[in-house]
């Protein structure tokens, strides 16, 4: 079986330096880490929950759109700096290489692939802090969002110093997604206004993603089953597949409540009435007089969850992932 042979053009030098080897054995003595980080940041919501439910939010808005930016120009990079190597596999030698074949494009010798990799991995545990604005902007914290954070910051440091074939397509489609996720986030702190559309089309980019990785995972099992050659480890097959699954699971059930469901007043998408200013469900994500876990007053009450819910990788996090109640609090002008 032939193997790829693909590298960048351009490797700065803080790349080529990388040390492929040490990141894998600090990964597999410290991967117990996430447990500790995990149970510290439900702890923190808790806390924080409790710490705010007497006090007036804070408006964040400056370090709302520095802090999506950052986390926009973040994936980017990463994505211009891993996906070339994935579509120089797919073009050049078919997906079962991409998905099955580790290579030296991937980790074993591509520095630049590598140090992403590992970067993208320690992103996860930054991304918590997605979590701190909104407790402290007083939005609705639901399950998806909170779940989301936890399980993909284990999942990535527990299958790190694994190297499975099949992370090539989830790191690659996390960051892409992520990309669009945080641009998006920071358009809407400066208070652009954003077609619709571009929402609903980032909640189906994360489901997107959600049911790729499925088939990723699929086609791994089927190959391993049939006694052909595939680069992942069962361990990491199996919680992967799991945790995918739930993603979509509740992704599914976010679009569906967001923009099928119909509401009161027989509209969909979550638009209730002009009085009750974009409440979803009843979660009501965000909206009226600044007594619904607020922001916009009544007569601005047209924004509806589809408006403000992208669900992006578990709200904001990206995968996954989600750009979904952080927005509720940057979608409006704050009276």
């Amino acid at each position: 079986m032939g193997r790829p042979n693909y590298s960048q053009a351009l490797v700065f030098k803080f790349e080529d330096d990388f040390d492929v080897a040490e990141s894998r054995r600090w990964m597999r003595a410290n991967w117990h880490i996430s447990l500790y980080l995990i149970g510290a940041y439900m702890l923190c919501i808790v806390a924080g929950k409790r710490y705010m439910q007497s006090r007036p939010r804070y408006e964040l808005r400056n370090a709302l759109v520095l802090w999506n930016f950052f986390l926009a120009a973040f994936s980017i990079i990463g994505a211009t700096r891993t996906v070339p190597e994935l579509m120089y596999v797919l073009r050049n030698f078919g997906l079962h290489h991409s998905v099955c074949v580790l290579g030296p494009t991937f980790v074993e010798d591509n520095k630049v692939v590598c140090l992403w990799t590992f970067l993208f991995t320690l992103s996860k545990v930054l991304e918590l802090g997605d979590t701190v604005f909104i407790i402290l902007r007083k939005q609705p914290l639901i399950f998806l969002h909170w779940y989301h954070h936890a399980t993909v910051l284990f999942v990535t440091w527990f299958s790190y110093e694994h190297y499975g074939a099949t992370g090539r397509w989830f790191g690659n489609m996390n960051f892409s997604v992520h990309a669009l996720m945080y641009s998006y986030y920071a358009c809407k702190a400066l208070r652009f206004r954003i077609p619709r559309v571009i929402s609903v089309s980032l909640t189906v980019c994360q489901l997107a993603q959600m049911v790729v990785a499925s088939m990723v995972n699929y086609y791994a099992y089927h190959m391993k089953g049939s006694g052909g050659d595939c680069e992942v480890s069962y361990v990491v097959l199996n919680l992967s597949t799991v945790i995918y699954f739930s993603y979509f699971v509740l992704f599914a059930h976010f679009f569906q409540k967001a923009y099928l469901a119909p509401k009161k007043g027989g509209e969909r998408g979550g638009a209730t009435s002009g009085k009750r200013g974009g409440a979803t469900g009843g979660e009501r994500g965000g909206a009226t007089d600044g007594e619904k876990g607020g922001a916009t007053s009544g007569k601005r009450g047209g924004a509806t969850s589809g408006e403000r819910g992208v669900a992006t990788d578990g709200e904001k996090g990206g995968a996954t992932s989600g750009v979904v109640w952080l927005c509720g609090g940057q979608v409006k002008k704050q009276q």
